[in-house]
């Protein structure tokens, strides 16, 4: 999902085009020109020097979305490097350097999907998981991969309907970085025994399927340990977690740790293993920019799953200045609107070029970046905009956003 301010529950890609006006009485304005969206069009106009919070409130509101904690914007930096924005801190102080483009993602991962409260925040759970599953994030068996294919079929598709598919109907989908015939033969063979099963309880059982996985709603950082080994630290739900050669070494439970800092390029962790003894154990990160923004992934998650009113703060002068899991989970009990409605989206699809005799020739990404400037982002999002050449381009002339929603 990538955010300015206009959705396309498609994987879609929006452009804006947002200029600073040269009149000095309107200098402090953020004046918004055009916004194009593969379905819809939507104006904003925005102050100057807003925060963070002003534009994530703005996605959300136009997601119809309540139950927004789990959620919020990530940019890149000038080393490519996805950073959270802090929604407390001013936008130009934040975006330095490169173009203001952002993404809308889910930043918490629920332990337990079906504890929230409206079906249509665990959609937009859904498309990041498929997201993350199909760009290899989230690594699954052969059978998962199959059973979470077959519960996307059956919420997009409905019904299987041997008048209306074909033999080979999941062909287009994409369900797995490396996605083989017999993989979507089974997915077929699942989806026939689904009838009657409304997209919203295919979403459910995805999620109660997904959320098994040891990688679900793992955060990645590169890092060195004590003797110079390259390994993962994993930041989640439940604690910290350490990987090395895809293997999970260790694992730190919230409870256990004590404090967590960085000074330079170094990571440490003090935590308590016994009764008699505290530890401290050292990671090098490959820059102190790298160690900071660990760390203060880590002060997040432990302050949102952890803490009960925001109490516990790791020893670190940050504040988690969000909600907590528990406060939210308190906030989505109120919710008494009727359940909205909200069409679910065309997922990711392969386009086939195929030869007469209706072979494959080969398979290419519906929805990769016609302009190519954006290697490093989701392959679905179809990127559409008036002016290519200044999607790069932070000019005296004024700000350019884009926004992707998966």
């Amino acid at each position: 999902m990538e955010f300015n301010i206009s959705f396309c529950q498609k994987t879609a890609a929006v452009t804006s085009i947002f200029k600073r006006t040269n009149k000095p009485e309107c200098s402090s304005h953020l004046r918004f020109c055009y916004v194009v969206c593969s379905m819809l069009s939507l104006c904003l106009s925005l102050q100057k020097r807003d925060k963070g919070q002003v534009l994530f409130d703005k996605v959300c509101e136009h997601l119809n979305l309540l139950e927004k904690d789990y959620f919020a914007v990530t940019f890149r930096d000038v080393e490519n490097q996805k950073n959270w924005l802090d929604p407390s801190k001013d936008l130009k102080k934040q975006i330095r350097g490169v173009a203001w483009n952002f993404s809308f993602n889910v930043k918490f991962y629920p332990p337990e999907p079906a504890l929230l409260s409206e079906d249509i925040t665990r959609y937009y759970l859904c498309l990041q998981l498929r997201d993350d599953i199909v760009s290899g994030r989230l690594p699954c068996s052969f059978a998962t991969h199959t059973v979470l294919g077959s519960y996307s079929v059956q919420s997009e598709l409905g019904d299987y309907d041997p008048d209306e598919y074909g033999s080979d109907y999941v062909s287009e989908f994409r369900f797995a970085p490396h996605q083989t015939k017999e993989m979507e033969e089974k997915i077929m063979d699942l989806h026939k025994n689904y009838k009657g099963m409304t997209p919203a309880e295919a979403e459910m059982h995805f999620l109660e399927n997904v959320k098994k996985l040891s990688m679900y709603g793992v955060d990645l950082h590169h890092a060195k340990d004590s003797e110079g080994v390259e390994i993962m630290l994993g930041v989640c739900s439940s604690g910290l977690l350490i990987y090395r050669d895809r293997l999970r070494i260790n694992r730190f439970a919230w409870p256990k740790v004590l404090k967590i800092s960085y000074k330079r390029n170094n990571f440490y962790v003090k935590i308590r293993p016994g009764e008699q003894f505290e530890s401290t154990i050292g990671f090098k990160l490959p820059n102190h920019r790298a160690a900071k923004r660990l760390w203060k992934v880590c002060v997040e998650h432990h302050t949102f799953f952890r803490s009960v009113e925001k109490f516990l703060t790791l020893g670190s002068k940050f504040r988690y200045s969000g909600r907590t899991q528990a406060q939210t989970r308190r906030a989505s009990s109120q919710i008494v609107r009727p359940a909205p409605y909200f069409e679910r989206s065309t997922s990711k699809r392969y386009t086939m070029s195929r030869s007469l005799d209706g072979v494959p020739l080969q398979r290419q990404n519906s929805g990769s970046d016609p302009t190519g400037q954006f290697p490093d982002r989701p392959s679905g999002a179809v990127l559409r905009a008036f002016d290519q050449q200044a999607l790069h381009d932070v000019t005296e002339s004024g700000w350019r956003f884009v926004l992707y929603l998966f």
